[in-house]
């Protein structure tokens, strides 16, 4: 008996505004992207909304309801799911919060964000420090855990956090930190101890003496933001009957797979940057479609590039993405009868303003068994301004789910 194949690929923060620099084009509608094209010839473009009212746009909110899951059901905050994908189960007294390691600028006797990712500090290099974090602030109430990259995971024991706010660091870029730090609860005191303490320590470590050396931004200071409780979901097999896997080099979202019952593959190589391992995310994909029904492709080198203000190095993690995954995937779906195949990002990312917004969201795609009885939703291409001008709108990532569970046939 055949299986149809389900595929959704993601270019993480894709979505973005026209720019004077690219003749008032978005950098979508600029780049080259024949792939991506041809899925929205084929089949149906329109817009969806991935970030529903009341909610922060960002990649775990996105993913949730690209998934199929409604974030006002089942979402409780960002590092609960990184925690997930880590490995770190939490308890009933524990929340978990995200850990970057930062660059703040002082600039006459004022606090800057410089650099959310402190300089796109490496693994190895981060693994140290938070080696030393544990084991100077670590144990009883505070536990650190080393994640990849920037992103790293505390879990705080008997902490209230009723009332606490905070802001991701890539929504801050530049500006003065002083009122985004977080606040509004009564943890509040002790949480900016514990970043305190940690600027002390990042002071004088060997990791950030040799990037100085070296010419690099050192890592100096933490930021802690995405709080929250572990949730409680229903698995995808349960909720749409479907197995299957999730492939990203970002913790959140193999902690969305792993609430959904995905199974998540970690391929080697995989960055979540501008070099991550694009050949080797579709090999893995493709071949995961030999026993499940089911998988979502997560890129987050568009959304990085965004988040650095450059719009060269967007385009060509666009160019990247449509070529590598896009065409690799394409091409790789030969070998089944049946597929669909689904492509949109899970929020905008406007790289002048370098962080994300909450506008709906552009999707294309196709059934390869399915023949059009009209082109009432098909486009030329692949872009923001075609999907808001061709009248398809899901007002939930639940409904396009569905739709696309459906192929697509009640559009096509």
């Amino acid at each position: 008996m055949k299986r149809r194949k389900y595929i959704i690929l993601c270019p993480d923060g894709m979505a973005d505004l026209p720019l004077v620099e690219l003749g008032a084009k978005t950098p979508l509608e600029y780049a080259n992207t024949p792939n991506m094209d041809s899925v929205a010839a084929r089949g149906v473009t329109g817009l969806i909304k991935t970030i529903p009212d009341g909610c922060l746009p960002g990649s775990d909110i996105g993913s949730m309801s690209i998934l199929g899951y409604d974030p006002l059901n089942y979402y409780t905050g960002r590092s609960p799911l990184e925690a997930a994908s880590m490995g770190v189960e939490l308890g009933k007294d524990e929340v978990a919060f995200r850990l970057n390691l930062v660059n703040i600028l002082e600039k006459d006797e004022k606090q800057y964000m410089h650099d959310y990712s402190g300089g796109h500090i490496t693994t190895d290099e981060a693994k140290d420090i938070i080696k030393t974090f544990q084991k100077e602030l670590g144990g009883g109430k505070f536990k650190f855990y080393p994640g990849v990259s920037y992103r790293h995971l505390l879990v705080a024991k008997d902490i209230d956090i009723n009332g606490l706010q905070t802001v991701a660091p890539h929504d801050i870029p530049d500006l003065q930190i002083d009122e985004y730090l977080p606040h509004g609860a009564v943890s509040s005191v002790e949480i900016l101890e514990i970043m305190a303490k940690t600027e002390k320590i990042l002071e004088d470590h060997a990791v950030n003496k040799k990037r100085i050396a070296s010419q690099k931004l050192p890592a100096n200071s933490i930021w802690l933001w995405g709080q929250g409780y572990k949730p409680s979901m229903p698995t995808m097999k349960e909720a749409y009957g479907l197995s299957g896997s999730v492939i990203s080099a970002v913790d959140l979202v193999k902690g969305i797979g792993k609430y959904a019952g995905l199974k998540v593959i970690n391929v080697p190589g995989a960055t979540g940057y501008l070099d991550t391992n694009y050949k080797g995310k579709v090999e893995y994909g493709i071949k995961s479609l030999d026993d499940d029904d089911f998988v979502y492709i997560h890129v987050e080198a568009p959304d990085e590039a965004s988040h650095e203000g450059i719009i060269d190095k967007k385009l060509k993690a666009i160019e990247d993405f449509d070529k590598l995954i896009v065409g690799g995937v394409l091409e790789g779906l030969k070998e089944f009868d049946e597929y669909t195949l689904m492509i949109l990002p899970d929020h905008y990312n406007q790289v002048k303003l370098k962080k994300h917004t909450p506008e709906p969201v552009p999707f294309c795609g196709f059934s390869n068994d399915i023949i059009q009885k009209d082109r009432k939703y098909s486009a030329d291409y692949y872009s923001e301004t075609l999907a808001q001008n061709g009248g398809l709108f899901f007002n939930s990532g639940s409904s396009l789910f569905k739709a696309f569970l459906n192929s697509f046939k009640d559009f096509i």
